[in-house]
């Protein structure tokens, strides 16, 4: 059985919003966009070397896969990360998408997100990464389905944008398993579900399971 991985850019205040380009993602006025570029250096790009070698497969949600449709497939540059997007077996949650999906090696998950992740879970022998894609990991630690947690912490108070972790979030103990300080201040912190939180044994067919498809 695989893991979940999510792997997210996070602001000192929590904020997970539109790292990567101003037009990223400006729901609810966000003005913030592109927080995250200033801070780029070898040991973020080892980092997230490493994880993306480790994958198996990535799990997106609706608004973070047509965002990344919309830049990766159309870069031609030496960019590392355009191979690993673009080749990497991706799985999409959304009502609204409709199959086949555009972007290669992309497969819409179908029916009860919470069922159908579990269900990947239990048939992968290596990491499954949820890279942004809030709503829906929000979903999924709802139903303790997120084994680790890759979190790039950057040295910013935003003060608004969309969070990872809410006041009405689900609780869970972690467990600090490695960290490394970048050349800019970023602290990247991986942490493990602590044992006993994290619901592995949940079944695809749990009576637990959400009827909510998520869709960002």
């Amino acid at each position: 059985m695989g893991k979940i991985v999510a792997f997210t850019n996070l602001t000192l205040d929590g904020v997970m919003q539109s790292p990567a380009r101003p037009d990223e993602d400006t729901r609810g006025g966000f003005t913030h966009g592109g927080w995250a570029v200033p801070y780029g250096d070898s040991v973020m790009g080892s980092v997230s070397a490493q994880s993306g070698s480790t994958a198996g497969a990535l799990l997106l949600g609706r608004q973070t896969y047509e965002d990344f449709y919309a830049v990766w497939p159309k870069r031609t540059d030496d960019n590392p990360y355009t191979g690993v997007l673009n080749n990497a077996q991706k799985y999409v949650a959304s009502t609204t998408l409709k199959e086949p999906l555009s972007w290669m090696n992309s497969t819409l998950l179908r029916g009860d997100v919470v069922k159908a992740v579990a269900q990947l879970k239990s048939d992968s022998q290596k990491d499954i990464v949820v890279l942004g894609s809030g709503t829906l990991l929000q979903t999924l630690m709802a139903h303790h389905l997120v084994d680790e947690f890759i979190l790039l912490i950057y040295p910013l108070v935003l003060g608004a944008g969309r969070r990872l972790f809410t006041d009405r979030g689900t609780f869970a103990k972690l467990r600090l398993i490695d960290a490394k300080t970048t050349t800019t201040g970023v602290v990247i912190a991986t942490y493990h579900v602590a044992e006993g939180i994290a619901k592995n044994e949940l079944s695809p067919t749990g009576s637990r399971a959400s009827t909510h498809q998520e869709k960002s």
